[in-house]
């Protein structure tokens, strides 16, 4: 499923109306809201490399030139440095001016959206996980497993978070649900548009569930497979952004 997020062709995902309480911002803002808020967060370090800026692209969800552009913006104004030479690329600046980051912040509208959202996830979540219980066949169980050593080896966010997108939207094909699985995908989409970076040592815990969750699936144990994503989802309410910002629980890792 192609996302891409164009910041002057196409209006950015982020406040294209759907949600109530959706800012409208472009893409490029987005992106930059995005690596903005992990950073004031404290999930990106000062001095930490980000990932090549094609995999930052891919890793949000957005266009090579939508995130080339966030990526020159938030230099510009010292968020992050870009160095040239074998040992180059764009860090996050030792120092990143503290009025800068507090602009590149969800409303709190946006924020109670995005929990609105997380819940209507939470009901397709559970629906797709019951299903593909039933009906996931051999091959697509040994995709999903291939799918949790690809996240449990991933050695950033960038590279975490694709392989974290494919492995939930073969839970839902797995389902067999039919058309209601593009529901589901495009909540999923939904959500993935506010994905922010992540420390991979916490995605890595996160991926815990993603291994249970295969397991249950393939034992046929609806109930379980149902539990694993109800909490996965659920802990979102504390683990994104929203949560994080207003001071809630850092246990072990975002869910995705």
């Amino acid at each position: 499923m192609t996302r891409q997020l164009e910041d002057t062709a196409e209006p950015s995902r982020l406040g294209a109306g759907r949600m109530p309480g959706m800012d409208r911002r472009s893409a490029m803002d987005a992106v930059r809201m995005r690596i903005g808020m992990a950073i004031s967060l404290g999930l990106l370090k000062p001095g930490e490399r980000l990932p090549d800026q094609e995999d930052v692209a891919l890793g949000l969800s957005v266009s090579p030139i939508t995130a080339r552009r966030a990526l020159a913006s938030l230099a510009e104004q010292g968020v992050v440095v870009r160095r040239r030479g074998r040992a180059g690329g764009t860090f996050v600046a030792d120092s990143p001016p503290t009025d800068v980051l507090s602009e590149l912040s969800a409303s709190p509208a946006e924020s109670q959206a995005v929990n609105q959202l997380v819940d209507r996830r939470l009901l397709f979540e559970c629906a797709v996980t019951h299903y593909a219980a039933v009906n996931a066949t051999a091959a697509q169980l040994d995709e999903l497993e291939g799918l949790t050593r690809d996240m449990a080896e991933a050695t950033d966010w960038s590279v975490y978070h694709q392989a974290d997108e494919r492995f939930h939207q073969l839970v839902g094909a797995a389902s067999g649900m039919g058309t209601a699985v593009e529901v589901y995908h495009e909540t999923l989409a939904e959500l993935y548009d506010y994905f922010i970076p992540y420390p991979i040592e916490k995605l890595h815990k996160s991926n815990h569930d993603h291994i249970a969750l295969v397991a249950a699936l393939r034992a046929g144990r609806v109930e379980e497979a149902v539990e694993v994503s109800r909490k996965h989802v659920d802990i979102l309410h504390r683990t994104m952004f929203m949560g994080l910002a207003q001071g809630g629980t850092k246990i072990s890792g975002p869910r995705a």
